[in-house]
């Protein structure tokens, strides 16, 4: 039975990557689902501050059983956190996020928005939160988002009322929520939105409890539930063929840089809310009580829903398109409307509904999926009438000049194909993410097209507009336009349409170290957007540097190429740190920026433009020891960083650890998260030791104190915790000042913690063996004392040290007191023992 469920899970996860690459093609029970939806006038917002933080239950729920529309607001995108999957951290790592909350979303029949605050890691109090997020433009941000949603309820993921016994994100958004409530419906709020979106009253609000927050089952039974309203979650849906549970369980699956894919539940499971403000309620066991969520809301609204609920009571699951002419009845009438809101999201709903009950197939594949300004690109228009009610195409035409009569009878099934042409405007915006656009600040993005705020992801520019006529009544269908491709080994593949610049730059080290004043080479990798780029390249650089030469010609013949360039950099004599940067000139324009991609099968291909910019560092730093093991563990850069330095650097997996290999090296590194990501460590862990006793170092990098995979995480009794130091600037102050650690080979100062990014540490150890010596202390304000951000312990002839820093940040950050007290922790014991032998390629 359990591998059968493993098996479902799999299945279903595959299904979800596919459809989350390709245009939808439902299935006669979708459709009716949607006509559902389509009759229910009702909404909820949940909010909540993370990526994952969502409860896809409760979501899914909403959306299916419900039939709501529902949304989920998440504050940030998750930039802060770690990511299990892959090197991308920060900036990229909230990329990922937002689009695998878009896959999740896709699954469970919710909508996602945002606001500007910026996920600057975890914060122990809600006062810190807001003092860095800003407060005022976050709040505004969800007034903005309830004036532009209009739920009827609203519900919060966290309680309000426990500042600082929680994640001080979790807590903030809760409180913001409770403050947007009343200010969404007041004139003198954040009046500068009031024009497009109108003020908004919600009914109700509430908190998602449950027995978690009452610290145990059996206090949360004996509770007072008179306030609160459940529902079982746990129902079944035959047109789906699984449980709420099961597509919850799929949506948050999605999460995979988290390490959120699990197995479905099935059967019978109770979920709370408990009513906070707004309307009494009147009905412990609906949500909606008291609220008119039919086609009467609106004015003009109850001939539509006779028409609609005819349809949904009389729906034809073997010829959908028997409808067609009933849908395009309510259309008309929907057309003339008073309410804009219900007018707009109805009307958006209902074409989606004619189009899937027609069969119509609409498509605009380019012969690329990037191009640059003045570029013409190849379209190959398809159009498919797959039913057998009459539909003209009357024209296609896009905002890029496309403009062509048809007026053509589409029939049956018949497959019609236009290759068209489109040029891409001389001033036409590349596509990147809106929030990264320009430089915030640690808490907000900062986004100068107010229009974007909240905005999941960058509109698509580029579009086709199918005008086509059924019954007579004209009816626009709006498709973006994509590439769709076929790899011999994938199968049919769909990339988004993207605009890039015509060149782009990188240097292929974000962090470049050198331990002395000798000169070094670098790479820059120039890339071309259009055929025939010609130009020449320099590398911006701080005054104490050179760098030779001082410019380079490029010339590069076709569009996708990449050309490499070698320049030399000369450090000062003394230590320096900053910036360089590569510039590509061309023509008159200047060009800055590196063309990053992200590629995984599970969210669709993304692009992203962010400044090229390497660190660069002169680092006073010496080591003992040369060859060092890496085990991988969630991801990360650490490998590469400790290369930087001169170490040889081998990344060894599970299977390749025996005695033999182990004694090759002088000291073994493990990744972080490792022992709760590789099962395969506690078949390693007592040769991982044996290596210690005969004289090697072992350097373990933090680990969550759950999901701990092995039963000894160290030779000694040691304990893991969710002590965590945040503040990136807390004093660090030396418990054992002569400890070799702090001294050999270089000497450790507190100008060594200068300039640590996000946090000091996270998840130390509070209790371990004696045999272990703490060697730092440190704290966030108004908090004890923390020791157990690293721990040495002789091992026979080697040492074990634990470490809860987070060097895995303060090294992409470059940050130079980070490499030097791990080279330290490498060379403890080193001063007198023989070199190991170089390793082989």
């Amino acid at each position: 039975m359990h591998k059968r469920r493993v098996f479902l899970l799999i299945t279903l996860l595959t299904i979800s990557v596919i459809e989350a690459q390709k245009p939808k093609t439902p299935s006669s029970s979708q459709i009716y689902e949607s006509i559902q939806k389509l009759n229910f006038l009702g909404s909820v917002l949940y909010v909540a501050a993370h990526p994952d933080d969502e409860n896809t239950r409760l979501i899914a729920y909403m959306s299916n059983h419900v039939k709501a529309r529902t949304a989920y607001l998440s504050l940030t995108r998750g930039d802060g956190g770690q990511n299990l999957i892959g090197p991308e951290i920060r900036e990229l790592l909230g990329v990922i996020r937002t689009q695998e909350l878009l896959a999740a979303r896709r699954v469970d029949g919710g909508e996602q928005r945002f606001t500007r605050a910026n996920d600057f890691g975890y914060s122990k109090h809600p006062d810190e939160t807001l003092e860095i997020w800003n407060k005022d433009q976050v709040l505004s941000d969800v007034v903005l988002a309830i004036r532009q949603f209009k739920p009827d309820i609203i519900i919060n993921r966290f309680d309000h009322r426990t500042p600082g016994q929680t994640h001080g994100h979790h807590t903030s958004s809760a409180m913001l929520s409770m403050e947007a409530f009343e200010l969404a419906n007041d004139t003198s709020a954040y009046p500068e939105t009031l024009k497009e979106t109108g003020v908004w009253k919600p009914h109700r609000l509430f908190f998602n409890t449950s027995w978690w927050f009452y610290g145990s089952r059996e206090t949360f039974d004996k509770a007072d539930k008179s306030n609160m309203i459940n529902f079982d979650i746990g129902t079944y849906y035959p047109l789906k063929g699984m449980s709420n549970n099961e597509l919850a369980a799929l949506a948050s699956s999605q999460h995979l840089c988290q390490g959120f894919g699990r197995l479905a539940q099935r059967g019978s499971q109770q979920e709370y809310i408990e009513f906070l403000k707004g309307e009494p309620l009147t009905d412990n066991k609906n949500i909606f009580a008291g609220i008119d969520t039919s086609w009467n809301r609106i004015k003009g609204g109850k001939i539509i829903g006779d028409i609609l609920k005819k349809v949904e009571n009389n729906f034809n699951f073997q010829n959908p398109s028997e409808h067609v002419s009933q849908l395009i009845e309510a259309y008309k009438l929907l057309q003339n409307i008073e309410d804009q809101h219900w007018k707009t999201q109805k009307t958006k709903e209902l074409k989606t509904i004619i189009e899937m009950c027609a069969g119509l197939y609409l498509e605009a594949s380019a012969e690329t999926n990037w191009a640059t300004q003045n570029e013409t690109i190849n379209l190959n228009i398809e159009v498919l009438n797959r039913s057998s009610h009459p539909i003209t195409l009357e024209s296609i035409n896009s905002t890029s000049g496309l403009n062509i009569s048809k007026n053509i009878t589409l029939k049956n099934n018949t497959k019609y194909n236009f290759k068209e042409a489109i040029k891409i405007k001389n001033d036409a915006q590349t596509t990147t993410p809106y929030w990264l656009n320009t430089k915030g600040t640690l808490g907000m993005y900062n986004v100068e097209n107010k229009n974007l705020i909240g905005l999941p992801e960058t509109p698509r520019a580029y579009k086709i507009d199918f005008n086509v006529f059924i019954d007579n009544v004209p009816i626009t269908f709006t498709k973006p336009i994509i590439q769709r491709f076929s790899k011999p080994d994938k199968g049919e593949l769909y990339r988004p349409f993207e605009i890039i610049p015509e060149a782009s730059a990188k240097i292929t080290e974000k962090v470049i170290i050198l331990d002395n004043d000798q000169q070094r080479d670098i790479t820059v990798i120039v890339k071309a957007g259009r055929n025939g780029l010609e130009g020449d390249v320099e590398i911006y650089h701080p005054e104490d540097w050179s760098v030779y030469p001082k410019k380079q010609k490029i010339a590069i013949k076709n569009k996708g190429e990449e050309q490499t360039l070698v320049f030399t950099v000369i450090p000062p004599k003394n230590q320096s740190e900053g910036y360089i940067s590569p510039i590509v000139h061309i023509g008159d324009k200047n060009y800055t920026k590196d063309l990053i991609e992200i590629a995984y099968d599970h969210i669709p291909f993304q692009t992203v433009l962010l400044p090229s910019e390497s660190k660069i560092v002169r680092l006073d730093i010496k080591k003992k020891g040369e060859n060092i093991a890496y085990i991988q563990g969630a991801g990360d850069v650490v490998p590469e960083s400790l290369q930087q330095i001169g170490y040889n650097v081998r990344v060894l997996k599970p299977k390749e650890i025996d005695a033999e290999t182990l004694s090759r090296f002088d000291a073994v590194v493990v990744g972080i998260r490792a022992y709760n990501t590789v099962e395969d460590l506690k078949f390693k862990q007592d040769l991982l030791f044996d290596f210690v006793a005969q004289g090697g170092n072992m350097i373990v990098q933090y680990n969550t104190n759950h999901r701990v995979k092995i039963d000894e995480l160290a030779p000694y009794d040691l304990q893991l915790s969710r002590d965590r130091v945040t503040e990136e600037h807390a004093e660090v102050r030396f418990l054992e000042p002569e400890h070799p650690v702090l001294n050999f080979p270089n000497k450790i100062t507190q100008k060594d913690f200068e300039g640590w990014t996000q946090e000091r540490g996270l998840y130390f150890p509070n209790s371990w063996g004696q045999e272990f010596t703490p060697i730092l202390s440190m704290n966030d304000k108004g908090e004890t004392a923390k020791d157990g951000s690293i721990l040495v312990a002789k091992h026979g002839k080697g040492h074990y040290i634990y470490t809860g820093l987070s060097f895995f940040r303060e090294f992409p950050a470059g940050v130079s007191g980070a490499y030097r007290l791990f080279a330290n922790m490498l060379s403890i014991g080193k001063d007198n023992i023989k070199q190991n032998q170089k390793l082989n390629d």
